[in-house]
């Protein structure tokens, strides 16, 4: 565990992604591999990519992220799940993860990054909190 042997790759097709299941699954999301699998198979057509970090050849954590357009940002890259295995939490790859995912988003002309979070999910709150993010409203939604 030497922060100093960090480093990190983008991840594009299913494959690649498929690899990390057992880091993704930590979300507690209820899903099998099979089904993970077939989510990302819709969403990479959308813009979906994930950033993974590595401890030497150890995958460590990952976020998914999405760049796109709405008409009150223009062009933002959004969060999407992130997620550091339990033995590597709050030794601050999370932060450097989430700051390579800004980084590109930036060479790729967004100027603004977003993201949703529980409301009862307050340790979450408090990591975004500190890398500058803040709640502008809510996202609200309605199951059909």
């Amino acid at each position: 565990m030497n922060s100093n042997s960090y480093h990190f790759e983008l991840l594009t097709t299913v494959a690649e992604m498929k690899k990390h299941y057992d880091i993704i699954k930590q979300l507690e999301h209820g899903y099998d591999k099979k089904e993970y699998a077939r989510l990302l198979a819709e969403m990479i057509p959308n813009g979906y990519c994930q950033m993974t970090a590595y401890d030497n050849d150890k995958c460590v954590a990952l976020a998914g992220y999405w760049i796109n357009t709405k008409l009150f940002t223009g062009k933002y890259g959004e969060l999407d799940n992130v997620v550091v295995d339990v033995k590597y939490r709050s030794m601050g790859i999370g932060a450097q993860l989430c700051k390579k995912i800004e980084e590109d988003a930036i060479t790729r002309g967004c100027k603004f990054m977003v993201l949703d979070c529980f409301l009862e999910n307050k340790r979450a709150q408090e990591f975004y909190n500190r890398l500058g993010y803040f709640a502008r409203g809510f996202h609200m939604i309605k199951k059909l």
